[in-house]
């Protein structure tokens, strides 16, 4: 494959290259050639004119749910990869929450050996426990060797501070990386969404921040004692951006990511009830909203992610406490984050969130746009404003929010493998 990139602007901080307008030539998978005028004559050479357009390193997803294997229904894995690469990403960091769970090697291999050959790289995140019940550890040095890249039981929290402990000192043994899903279910007591006056006023049951707070603190003291990294997927209240900013000024090996919904929507989209505005960690209220921003913005977030969780029919269309939590985020990911967060992240910063930092954090390569480098690369507008209608889903699950919602930006084309 030969492909001529024309006339378009480099994102990406670790090029020397980093924002100048260049034309790119990719040989055979490897970038042979960036200058500002490249000129490539041949038949077999397809040439893109990307005049006012971006490129940067592929992007990256840290949190997905690819449903694969047991609930296929919602979502397979090849058709979730379809998926990722159209919203353009080439990497992506797959969730446990299957049926059986990623608790073990043979797991690890399914997905990995599932997705060889194709356009983005499946990073499997093992469970932390058997089955994801919080119990017994799982075979974390087994599943590290196989592959995983990462150890979580999702959103199943660790409930025994034991267990936590012992998951962040053998973790240590590899350099393995540890994800707290900071969520109390005793304090949260089957909550269907924030505590404040919203939930009052509807009538619903609260989940208090108390409860995402609690265990950042006890997760951030077993850290300490343990001298081991911890990472806190889908924080979303203003105190445990202070507790990891606190954390991280006194040198704990602490990271954090935010789920794109929680930096847009407040719980007073939950007005009439619509399930697809349920989600866990709940939606927040606007002052959290600004904190979540501030700590995207001063470093002590590290990454933004699509919490991409298909939902069939019946769990969505269904009495709002019956419903699941979740929508499907991989479409509309980077036509809201370029939208709604350009008054706080510029197009570099963005970048660094959603494609160098979840690499970075996880111990793998970080693509790099530069002559001999192996094209890993996602093309994109930053300009072009359209509307998010159902025919642009391309999961098999529909539930998301933002049907009719304006976007601005999208990803073109991605270039992996």
């Amino acid at each position: 494959m030969k492909l001529l990139i024309k006339n378009v602007k480099i994102v990406d901080p670790n090029s020397p290259h980093n924002k100048k307008k260049r034309d790119i030539f990719i040989k055979d998978g490897i970038i042979e050639k960036i200058n500002r005028a490249v000129r490539i004559i041949g038949k077999d050479v397809e040439m893109i004119d990307a005049k006012g357009q971006h490129i940067s390193p592929g992007w990256f997803d840290m949190k997905v749910n690819f449903c694969d294997p047991g609930y296929e229904y919602k979502e397979d894995l090849q058709n979730g990869l379809k998926v990722a690469a159209n919203s353009g990403f080439t990497g992506v960091g797959i969730m446990p929450s299957t049926n059986p769970s990623i608790h073990n090697k043979s797991s690890i291999e399914y997905l990995i050996n599932s997705a060889k050959g194709h356009a983005v790289h499946v990073f499997p995140f093992g469970a932390i426990s058997v089955k994801r019940e919080s119990k017994e550890l799982a075979e974390m040095y087994d599943m590290h060797s196989s592959g995983a890249v990462a150890f979580t039981d999702d959103k199943n929290p660790i409930k025994e501070s034991g267990l936590m402990l012992r998951a962040l000192m053998y973790s240590k043994n590899f350099n393995g990386i540890v994800v707290s899903f900071p969520y109390d279910e005793s304090l949260a007591h089957n909550g269907q969404m924030h505590e404040g006056i919203m939930s009052t006023s509807l009538g619903l049951k609260g989940i208090p921040s108390l409860s995402e707070e609690v265990m950042i603190i006890r997760d951030l003291n077993l850290a300490e004692y343990a001298d081991a990294r911890i990472h806190f997927t889908c924080v979303s209240t203003a105190h445990s951006v202070e507790l990891i900013r606190q954390a991280k000024a006194k040198g704990l090996k602490v990271t954090a990511d935010v789920c794109i919904n929680n930096l847009i929507l407040d719980d007073e989209y939950l007005h009439d009830f619509d399930s697809n505005f349920k989600f866990l960690p709940p939606l927040r209220s606007k002052d959290d909203i600004t904190a979540l921003k501030q700590g995207l913005k001063d470093g002590t977030i590290d990454v933004i992610c699509s919490d991409h969780t298909p939902e069939n029919i019946e769990n969505k269309q269904c009495e709002f406490e019956h419903a699941a939590n979740g929508s499907i985020g991989l479409e509309t990911f980077f036509g809201l984050a370029n939208n709604f967060l350009s008054d706080t992240l510029s197009t570099e910063e963005l970048i660094q969130k959603i494609a160098i930092n979840p690499r970075k954090l996880l111990n793998l390569a970080i693509p790099q746009i530069n002559e001999g480098e192996r094209a890993n690369l996602t093309l994109f507008d930053t300009e072009s404003e359209w509307t998010f209608t159902e025919k642009d889903i391309l999961s098999k699950s529909k539930n998301t929010p933002y049907i009719n919602w304006k976007m601005k930006g999208k990803a073109l084309r991605t270039f992996n493998n």
